[in-house]
């Protein structure tokens, strides 16, 4: 039998792999310390990259929405942060036809955030992770322009490599 949760966002059972528990324990901080809503919250965002002329599909943990913006793209790890900060800075940036303003990785305990523009470190631990009311006071003021179009390639080949391992645990059931 399977090991299963219930999604503290959706509310649909699911499988309790890999990062699974790290994403429940962030998605509960999103809504009671940070204050958001559970519907400013996207769970498994579609994401669609090139690579080598092919079409490679994703998703993106979770998606955080006000005002019908994104505001900041998560990517929920059960190991070492530093290693998918990089792919989540990249998926940030590809997501939409702008910018998601942060990108978080997080193990629901600890957090590395990065401003997506310009791909600086906003800040470490739990604490960097904006709550709502920052998110609101920030969003007029955030920048989030079209990523160039000469840069994208080499952010397409950037996010593919570091999220093979997640699309191999998707499909290898």
């Amino acid at each position: 039998m399977e090991d299963t949760l219930v999604d503290y966002i959706t509310g649909k059972t699911v499988p309790n792999l890999g990062p699974e528990e790290s994403r429940q324990m962030f998605e509960r901080i999103l809504v009671e310390q940070k204050g958001y809503a559970r519907e400013d919250v996207r769970v498994d965002e579609p994401i669609t990259v090139v690579f080598q002329g092919k079409e490679y599909q994703s998703t993106v943990d979770l998606v955080v929405f006000l005002k019908d913006r994104a505001v900041m793209a998560v990517r929920c790890v059960a190991g070492s942060l530093g290693s998918y900060e990089r792919e989540i800075l990249a998926g940030a940036r590809l997501l939409y036809d702008y910018q998601v303003p942060f990108s978080v990785s997080t193990n629901g305990k600890d957090a590395l955030v990065r401003e997506v523009v310009t791909g600086k470190k906003h800040g470490e631990g739990i604490d960097a992770v904006p709550s709502r009311q920052e998110a609101l006071d920030l969003v007029g003021t955030l920048e989030s322009p079209v990523f160039p179009e000469e840069k994208k390639e080499r952010e397409m080949i950037i996010f593919r490599s570091y999220n093979l391992d997640k699309y191999r645990d998707e499909c290898s059931d």
